[in-house]
């Protein structure tokens, strides 16, 4: 176990603050602005560290610190470097108020929090956390809030996310690393990529996605600010063709639909016209009705008085209708035939 001294901190400034003769340590210490104590298996800072009240610079990656210290005496710090330890919780940062660059790379950190007063923050390192298996990192959504409008460089490589929604309201983003995750639906980036109108640098490395078929022209398409995919450079030729090759992909795609929804609604149109032309179906369980069925309409005779005629003549016994037909005279003086009925 080895805490943070006096000693320590004189020995971990560069060699242009070194302290003078004349100087008391109070003096010197008040002096410092930058302090190098990387990888000296410091697991307790303590509270000689407070006496620094200028320190803007705090290196103290490659340690073994179990939390984040409480640093409330120097609120000049604007970069800290804190990666590489055991911290398994975001804490102790609020009076930090005029932090600007955040290292928490390689500690057990689970849930990204802590965050919500650091308005000023413009970069944050949070890759490579050692999380339990199966887990991944998790957001609070105060803390992505806090920083919403100052955050700048954004690396959550190697934390199993599978998606990146959570970040969408970090409009400022110009530089994005998330290698090594488990990315792989190219949609739930272009939502992110249409609201982040700044970014420049995409790192992707190891997801999923990028084995899908033209990743990287997919992603130069949506990403239109983009100068940098994957540590290689996007010239602006290349830029260029892939916006009209996209652009022309698009346009067949609209021409193939239009022509494939007049075809539709002209199939429809001629199946509606053929069906109008078909003679109605006779639905063959419905009585027919005996007035409906044609027949001989006997000259000058109502067809009411033709039936009558015939209900009776098919009523009439064999003899009668052996009788006779009388012929009777017309008033135009022509004989017309009348059947003379005997009751």
């Amino acid at each position: 176990m080895v805490k943070l001294t006096l000693d320590l901190i004189a020995r971990g400034t560069s060699g242009y603050t070194k302290k003078k003769r004349d100087e008391s340590m109070q003096q010197y210490l008040r002096r410092l602005t930058h302090l190098y104590l990387e990888d000296r298996s410091i697991d307790d800072v303590g509270e000689d560290i407070s006496m620094c009240r200028n320190l803007t610079v705090l290196y103290l990656y490659d340690n073994q610190l179990n939390k984040i210290p409480s640093l409330h005496h120097n609120m000049n710090l604007t970069m800290l470097y804190l990666q590489n330890n055991d911290i398994s919780r975001i804490e102790n940062l609020s009076p930090l108020t005029r932090l600007q660059k955040l290292y928490l790379g390689g500690n057990c950190i689970t849930v990204l929090e802590g965050l919500d007063k650091m308005d000023k923050l413009q970069e944050l390192h949070v890759e490579n956390q050692r999380l339990p298996p199966g887990e991944k990192l998790l957001f609070d959504p105060r803390s992505l809030k806090g920083i919403a409008m100052s955050l700048q460089v954004l690396n959550v490589s190697g934390n199993g996310l599978d998606s990146v929604r959570d970040m969408i309201g970090l409009r400022n983003i110009s530089q994005f690393m998330a290698n090594d995750n488990e990315l792989s639906d190219m949609k739930d980036l272009a939502h992110n990529f249409g609201n982040w109108p700044y970014l420049w640098r995409l790192e992707l490395m190891g997801n999923p996605v990028c084995h899908k078929a033209k990743y990287r022209d997919r992603i130069i398409v949506m990403a239109k600010t983009l100068e940098v995919l994957d540590g290689k450079e996007i010239t602006e030729t290349s830029r260029q063709f892939l916006r009209k090759w996209h652009a022309n992909k698009e346009t067949q795609k609209k021409k193939r639909d239009e022509i494939y929804q007049r075809s539709a609604y002209a199939d429809l149109g001629d199946g509606l016209h053929r069906s109008a032309e078909l003679p109605p179906v006779k639905d063959p369980a419905r009585p027919v009705k005996s007035s409906q069925i044609p027949g001989y309409m006997m000259p000058g005779l109502p067809r009411k008085q033709f039936d009558e005629l015939l209900a009776r003549t098919t009523t009439m016994d064999p003899a009668s209708r052996e009788k006779q037909q009388t012929p009777v005279k017309a008033k135009s003086g022509v004989l017309r035939s009348k059947t003379i009925v005997m009751t």
